[in-house]
């Protein structure tokens, strides 16, 4: 029934109808810069050095900002690689942004002459902090009021970002006026900043606000990457570190990408280089993927691998409602090219040249039956040819089953925690977590017969007079088809079939 009394014919332009987002019980966490002066009244919208959710490209122009300078805004390559891509988006993803307007901006004010026509005058410009745009006359002796003499909008286009002034009533006649306004500089921004810090006093920064992903939103992070900082060796290590144990439980694994130009200015634009610049610096942890190089799409925007990793991750992961056991490895990507940097000379290489940089631990990206696709499985720990290597850093999958295992178990049963420990209990947690168990065998996340053991060996009375309880799990996640070969062999056999009298 509607609202009021309706008697006629109506006519009603509805909320807009975007592109479709599928959502993954996979939540990435993104750590980088936006553009957040693009937002209006963002100083009270706590989107600095805070997760903020976003759900679509709409979304989040509306609460950081967006533009197509991926360089200055790193955090905006995330959202195109989920939601600007071409086709449906991916998500939700979770963003930290790092660029604070009042701290990261240039100075003195930009000042400029623009003219005013049939009431409307516009520039474009995806720098400017838009709370503080002035209006005034041309010889700026005179400042006029936004919402009496003025309104202000921003519009996103194809090719540009304009803010568009339209002036209200009489005071403002046609011809020029003056803008003044602060201007974002994400050059300001560096490393320090990306890897933040926990105060004393509750206040958190960079990666380390990670811890409040959980706290604020109730999601469980378990994909962590930086694009544009994270071949940072500093950055790295803070990724990594972050990443274990989050708010004391949290496992995540950590996408990050090595350079194409180094931060001594040094090209790293050949396979070569790369491996041997991964190995120098300890790009090697068995809980991150390292990529190698970057791409390009259709449009000539520059995409870190690590941004591609996730949203395809995250992608494949929603097809298996959120168990993350099929490697993003082989699957198409929305990009044209790979990339070394402005001033190399290096034409790219194909699949079997990549496999020198899987074997290496290193995610690649290659053309591949008509399309470009992700190469390789492995973690950043693997090497082809240590043989003391664990078991279980060769392929991702098997990383993110594992933390995905002992990040359900601690969803799952943190309600129960201090209330009483009842036998019953113990038998419904061994009962549910083999029925899961089970189930992941079933859909062919595991292989061969998980089993989770209660065991009195590893639960001594002086442990359980204390209420610690202990679960063991023996799990074999189910390893990608990394290559498959057959074996085809001549034989003079088949000149039988011309003797005989056979048809």
């Amino acid at each position: 029934m509607a609202d009021t009394y309706l008697h006629g014919a109506y006519g009603h332009i509805d909320a807009s109808i975007v592109k479709k987002t599928v959502t993954s019980e996979t939540v990435p966490v993104y750590i980088g810069t936006a553009p957040v002066g693009l937002v209006r009244g963002y100083a009270g919208k706590d989107v600095v050095n805070n997760p903020v959710k976003i759900t679509s490209l709409a979304d989040a122009k509306a609460k950081v900002g967006y533009s197509q300078d991926f360089a200055s805004y790193t955090l905006c390559e995330a959202i195109a690689a989920h939601f600007d891509n071409g086709g449906d988006g991916v998500g939700p993803i979770y963003v930290i942004n790092v660029l604070d307007p009042a701290q990261h901006k240039k100075s003195p004010e930009t000042e400029k002459t623009i003219a005013m026509a049939k009431g409307r005058a516009s520039f474009t410009s995806d720098t400017i902090v838009l709370d503080t745009l002035k209006v005034k006359n041309e010889a700026g002796s005179t400042t006029y009021n936004e919402g009496t003499d003025y309104t202000v909008d921003y519009l996103y286009n194809a090719t540009a970002q304009t803010v568009v002034i339209s002036k209200v009533g009489d005071t403002i006649a046609d011809g020029n006026i003056k803008v003044t306004y602060t201007e974002m500089d994400g050059s300001t921004v560096d490393s320090a900043d990306v890897i933040g810090m926990a105060s004393e006093t509750g206040e958190y920064s960079g990666i380390a606000a990670l811890r409040l992903v959980y706290q604020n939103l109730f999601v469980v992070p378990n994909l962590i990457a930086a694009p544009g900082w994270s071949q940072d060796k500093d950055v790295y290590a803070a990724l990594v570190s972050a990443a274990q144990k989050i708010n004391g439980h949290w496992d995540a694994m950590v996408v990050a990408d090595l350079p194409v130009v180094d931060s001594s200015k040094q090209a790293v634009d050949t396979i070569a280089k790369a491996q041997d610049w991964k190995a120098k610096n300890g790009f090697d942890s068995e809980r991150s993927i390292v990529c190698w190089p970057m791409a390009v799409d259709k449009s000539d925007r520059r995409f870190h691998l690590s941004s591609l990793v996730v949203a395809a991750s995250q992608q494949i992961d929603q097809e298996h409602k959120g168990v993350p056991f099929e490697s993003c490895s082989n699957k198409a990507v929305p990009v044209v090219k790979q990339f070394f940097g402005d001033n190399s000379k290096n034409r790219g290489f194909d699949q079997q040249t990549a496999n020198s940089l899987n074997e290496h631990g290193i995610t690649t990206v290659v053309g591949w039956a008509g399309e470009w696709v992700l190469w390789g499985s492995h973690t950043a720990a693997y090497a082809f040819d240590d043989p003391t290597m664990d078991a279980r850093a060769i392929f991702a999958t098997s990383m993110r089953m594992l933390m995905h295992i002992t990040n359900g178990f601690q969803a799952e049963w943190s309600p129960e925690i201090d209330g009483p420990m009842t036998r019953a209990l113990k038998d419904r947690i061994v009962n549910r977590e083999q029925e899961k168990l089970d189930a992941y065998v079933t859909v062919g996340a595991l292989i061969g017969k998980p089993k989770i053991y209660f065991e009195e060996a590893e639960n001594p009375v002086s442990n359980l007079m204390n209420g610690d309880f202990r679960w063991d799990m023996q799990v074999t996640p189910t390893p990608p088809l990394k290559s498959a070969t057959a074996y085809v062999s001549y034989t003079d056999e088949g000149f039988s079939a011309y003797f005989g009298g056979e048809a």
